[in-house]
């Protein structure tokens, strides 16, 4: 069982590395790495925290973040964000670019590619035979390199796609067997996996004109939450759009995000 010191040291690690606030999740920590720890053959949470601080870009490092961010998603998860890109977003979007035919959104916690694949799948739709004039490849980053692989290999089970439109599944996804689906290439392509920590200088040359940042601030602190927030809107295009979970909200006092409605901010 953790003791005391070791909780605080990996909670320490984890907030300063990534901004995630473990600091509620002593029964989490515990469950997901006592038993890593043990089979490795460390003697214990320090030794396993000395490898971890000593070579922060090592494997263990990446072990950890895996073991210890939640990367629970799903597709058509809070689908009215996705009806609001396809009737009020893209419409706009699509008359503003029309001489670049060029949209950059970003997914910035993507987890197993539900939402990026989702993001994807709204967009060859909404803009159909026309969507080969037009780059609207989707950025989706995730700090775990453990669902970033699981996303860029695209196979869900039968009834992890099953939400989705029926026209969807036939059209986006090839069926493997009984049980598993695997998203075409042709939609695979529209998605580009990055690891990213959202707690680190954003690298992107060019402004985004969506970003979808849902269900992630949950495990930040007030103060490394407006930080991250303003980071984002730094990077936004003038009126674009930021999507968040729809159990969160921002705090606008002190942040320049304009509000449209429920988990839905403008710039």
């Amino acid at each position: 069982m953790i003791t005391d010191s070791e909780f605080h040291r990996v909670v320490g690690y984890v907030k300063h590395t990534t901004g995630i606030d473990l600091s509620e999740k002593r029964v989490l920590i515990n469950g997901r790495l006592e038993n890593y720890i043990l089979r490795n053959g460390y003697n214990g949470f320090d030794e396993y925290m000395a490898k971890v601080e000593h070579d922060p870009a090592g494997n263990e490092a990446r072990n950890l973040i895996n073991a210890l961010t939640t990367n629970h998603t799903y597709f058509m998860r809070e689908f009215e964000h996705m009806e609001f890109l396809r009737q009020k977003v893209l419409p706009t979007l699509k008359a503003k670019e029309a001489a670049r035919k060029d949209l950059r959104i970003w997914s910035a916690a993507s987890s197993t590619g539900e939402e990026p694949y989702t993001i994807a799948m709204v967009l060859k739709d909404y803009f159909g035979l026309d969507h080969s004039g037009w780059d609207t490849k989707v950025l989706a980053t995730d700090i775990s390199t453990k669902v970033l692989q699981h996303a860029q290999r695209g196979k869900y089970l039968a009834e992890q796609i099953e939400p989705l439109p029926e026209k969807w599944r036939r059209r986006f996804f090839d069926k493997l067997n009984e049980e598993e689906y695997q998203a075409k290439k042709e939609l695979r392509d529209e998605v580009i996996f990055r690891q990213f920590n959202l707690m680190n200088p954003l690298p992107f040359k060019r402004p985004f004109h969506v970003v979808f940042l849902r269900n992630v601030m949950i495990y930040f602190d007030e103060e490394t939450k407006l930080q991250l927030l303003r980071k984002i809107y730094d990077f936004l295009e003038p009126g674009g759009y930021l999507f968040i979970g729809t159990t969160e909200a921002i705090n606008r006092k002190g942040t320049a995000f304009k509000y449209v409605e429920p988990s839905i901010y403008q710039k």
